[in-house]
């Protein structure tokens, strides 16, 4: 049997197989409440080992996008508890991706039009949020200035990812991952071209890694260890993060801080195939050698290649994101080499109903209809 469908014993979570379903977003919560159509969409998809949804804000200020079903009120948390119970229903594992975008936000998504925070008052020139435009049309807009977070703010934002986390176990929720990838606010923190704070949380490696750190630590403390992931993406350069001269020394230096927490696994987002920098030379091995709990990565993996990583010893677990978008049984096409139908990229984000959601068919769906034709 190949590694890939294997099972696999996640902090004392039985996954049946090896396959991720990476975060995705796609903007169908209208009310930023998980609907019948999220539900739906989950429970399709619940063959994967382990599911992460797709990032849920942990509170207004930290949106930057319109239709996420979120994490900050209890009905949002009871629109999640109807998800993870149909996942649960069809034999699936489900964690909680918990999200704050930072700088990446635009005024009229935040707290009475305020200015979004992140760690300096330094704008992304070429980065866009989802917001309302002036005609009232949802849709790409320019970020807004940012300002940038006093030292005693942090615990505010780590007590909303506490709370968070609280609602997403109490919804039925097998776990949470902080969403510290991507140029998020996290992100913005470690990034020390970004970050030139001159207080506890900016210049040296220790002190940009210390938001996160805390962050994780607060999640440990208040669901434990085995419910807890973390998702980074080392080299990215989403919204406008840059190179820094000791980059790879500070994600080393990270890989050795999660290392020394009981934490369920770290998550990497390779970003090659969307513009990040290659990872240099014997970073991966410095990484794996520092971090030696449960690994998973996404980044155009298809099951040759993820098969590889996981006989190598290099991976646990290998996540896969846009196949899930057309295949919601993509576990067993895999299984079975039947090929992979194709996303529409013109639907990945919403708010447009089911279509490009849950109107994609399963394999057996599908031949069936080109049988028939």
């Amino acid at each position: 049997m190949r590694t890939l469908f294997s099972p696999f014993d996640l902090a004392g979570l039985a996954l049946p197989n090896r396959i991720v379903m990476a975060p995705m977003t796609r903007a169908r919560a209208i009310d930023t409440i998980p609907d019948d159509l999220t539900v739906l969409y989950y429970r399709q998809r619940a063959t994967a080992g382990l599911i992460v949804s797709e990032g849920a804000p942990v509170s207004i200020e930290g949106r930057g996008y319109l239709f996420n079903p979120a994490l900050y009120t209890p009905e949002q948390a009871a629109g999640w508890r109807r998800v993870t119970d149909a996942v649960h229903a069809e034999g699936g594992r489900i964690f909680a991706q918990l999200w704050h975008v930072g700088r990446v936000s635009h005024a009229t998504l935040q707290p009475d039009g305020r200015a979004p925070v992140s760690s300096a008052a330094t704008r992304g020139p070429a980065s866009c949020a989802f917001a309302y435009g002036e005609d009232g049309t949802p849709g790409l807009v320019p970020v807004s200035e940012p300002r940038a977070l006093e030292t005693g703010e942090m615990a505010r934002i780590t007590r909303d990812f506490v709370r968070a986390a609280r609602m997403a176990i109490d919804a039925g929720f097998d776990g949470v991952e902080l969403h510290g990838a991507n140029g998020y606010l996290f992100e913005q923190f470690v990034n020390g071209t970004l970050n030139r704070r001159d207080d506890r949380y900016g210049g040296s490696i220790e002190n940009r890694l210390r938001f996160m750190l805390e962050t994780i630590d607060a999640l440990v403390a208040e669901v434990g260890g085995n419910r807890v992931g973390v998702r980074i993406s080392p080299f990215g350069r989403l919204f406008d993060m840059h190179a820094y001269p000791d980059e790879a020394e500070t994600w080393v230096a990270a890989a050795a801080a999660f290392n020394a927490r009981p934490l369920a696994y770290v998550h990497l987002s390779d970003q090659l195939t969307i513009g990040a920098e290659r990872m240099p030379e014997g970073f991966a091995h410095a990484f794996r050698q520092a971090y030696r709990g449960t690994l998973i990565a996404a980044g155009g993996f298809d099951r040759d290649s993820a098969e590889a990583a996981l006989k190598s010893g290099d991976l646990d677990l290998v996540a896969f994101g846009r196949p899930f978008i057309a295949n919601p049984d993509l576990v067993d096409r895999l299984r079975n080499g039947h090929p992979l139908a194709v996303p529409d990229r013109a639907t990945w984000y919403g708010p447009s109903g089911e279509k490009g959601y849950t109107d994609y068919p399963t394999w057996p769906q599908q031949a069936a209809t080109e049988t028939a034709a």
